[in-house]
């Protein structure tokens, strides 16, 4: 089964990213608007477990976390994918490579570039012809996370919450 780790925004930025990605985005009926902290590995009903439990352990080391978006940016030309920027903090940094420490039985893919997803799938023209419309919204947000959220996929593809963490380091 494939799983994630992710911390979702606020209703408030989920609302206005998905005021996009329904037009742009067709993982949009999957997915609410997230930021990866853990990309998708895949695990059976045992490690799932236990890696649950070792994600509970690092959580349990990090503190509430700012998540700040400050622009539309893109993937481009690498991947037609348009996004809002997450500031990378120390702290998302630092979850980001305690949670890979734990070992999922894979590897990552890409440089860890913190965002939210508001458009893929795009054709170079679509993406020529939206990219700069979204530079011009402006996506400036500012919020604490202080939960991370294990997630599974089902047959169907979308995406569900399998275990919350709450993120309660020392202050």
């Amino acid at each position: 089964m494939k799983y994630g780790i992710v911390a979702f925004p606020s209703k408030k930025v989920q609302d206005f990213a998905n005021s996009y990605r329904k037009r742009y985005d067709p993982h949009y009926a999957l997915i609410t608007p997230h930021m990866t902290v853990k990309g998708v590995f895949e695990a059976d009903e045992n490690e799932i477990k236990h890696i649950a439990e070792n994600v509970a352990k690092v959580v349990a080391e990090h503190k509430p976390f700012t998540l700040k978006t400050s622009k539309v940016s893109s993937f481009a030309p690498v991947t037609n994918a348009i996004y809002f920027k997450v500031e990378p903090t120390e702290e998302l940094i630092s979850l980001h490579k305690s949670l890979n420490a734990i070992g999922f039985n894979d590897e990552e893919n890409y440089a860890f570039v913190p965002h939210i997803t508001i458009a893929q799938k795009l054709n170079a023209s679509e993406h020529d012809d939206i990219y700069p419309q979204l530079k011009m919204i402006g996506a400036e947000f500012e919020e604490q996370i202080d939960r991370l959220h294990l997630l599974y996929q089902l047959e169907d593809g979308s995406w569900t919450v399998y275990e919350t963490f709450r993120l309660s380091g020392a202050e």
